[in-house]
């Protein structure tokens, strides 16, 4: 039996409080009924205890877009994996592509954020995937079983199931191109193949793994038909209700 779909929406450095406050009522009055999805939300930062507080008792998941891997300290403009769990959030996105490409997060520094953000609770939704050069020298596989080994190292079985695993590739991230159902879902095989050898099977079959790149409410229904895909992980279409809404809907019917 098919696991719900996960389908979350990160809204990056976009909208203002405001329009984050009526868009968070107006997605829990339009999801109330709907029991088949799991869906939910990153906001920026200084909308989270404001949403968080909205959210609340409803079935929509609120994360943060970052976190710093020490709890506290003299890390000026970081917030911590505590101060986002004290807002109410229950996940944060790890590893996203412009963290590691625009401010040049390496995966050590993203393997010590995910395991403070279980230390404390959290659920990370870790963030891989291939840049465009890569993919076209046929290293997609290498480069994603790297950021996997070097992310996950050190990490106790027992909290594997605690993830999210995002595989974005890089290329269609923002750039109107998507990997093709068929594309994606070989390579969330892929990944499921490593934490299968790794972790076993039940484990393996257990954690959700998203597709993210340029989703879309025209593409959804094809992605997540896929055996492999679990869940979407959405961006520019997350920042309109009705897109976001139509992309949740498109994933229900399966």
């Amino acid at each position: 039996m098919r696991k719900k779909p996960f389908i979350v929406g990160n809204w990056k450095m976009n909208l203002t409080l405001a329009e984050g406050v009526e868009f968070a009522r107006s997605l829990r009055n339009n999801l109330q009924n709907k029991k088949e999805i799991i869906s939910g939300i990153c906001p920026p930062f200084t909308f989270l205890k404001e949403i968080c507080m909205i959210l609340e008792g409803s079935s929509i998941c609120v994360g943060a877009q970052n976190i710093h891997s020490e709890i506290n300290g003299a890390y000026t403009g970081e917030i911590s994996a505590s101060m986002v769990k004290e807002a109410g959030c229950t996940h944060v996105l790890i590893g996203h592509s412009e963290r590691r490409h625009i401010f040049g997060e390496i995966d050590s520094f993203i393997n010590a954020k995910i395991k403070t953000a279980l230390s404390v609770n959290l659920r990370p939704i870790f963030c891989i995937g291939e840049t465009l050069n890569e993919r076209e020298e046929g290293r997609t596989k290498y480069v994603v079983k790297n950021q996997l080994k070097n992310g996950l190292l050190g990490i106790d079985k027992n909290h594997i199931e605690e993830l999210v695993i995002a595989y974005e590739p890089v290329w269609a991230i923002g750039t109107g191109k998507t990997a093709s159902p068929e594309q994606a879902n070989e390579v969330h095989s892929f990944i499921r193949g490593f934490l299968t050898d790794e972790y076993g099977k039940d484990i393996a079959n257990s954690v959700y793994i998203q597709y993210g790149g340029s989703v879309k409410p025209e593409n959804t229904k094809e992605l997540i038909a896929q055996p492999e895909i679990d869940g979407l992980l959405v961006g520019g279409a997350s920042i309109k209700l009705e897109s976001f809404l139509k992309i949740i809907d498109a994933a229900s019917i399966q």
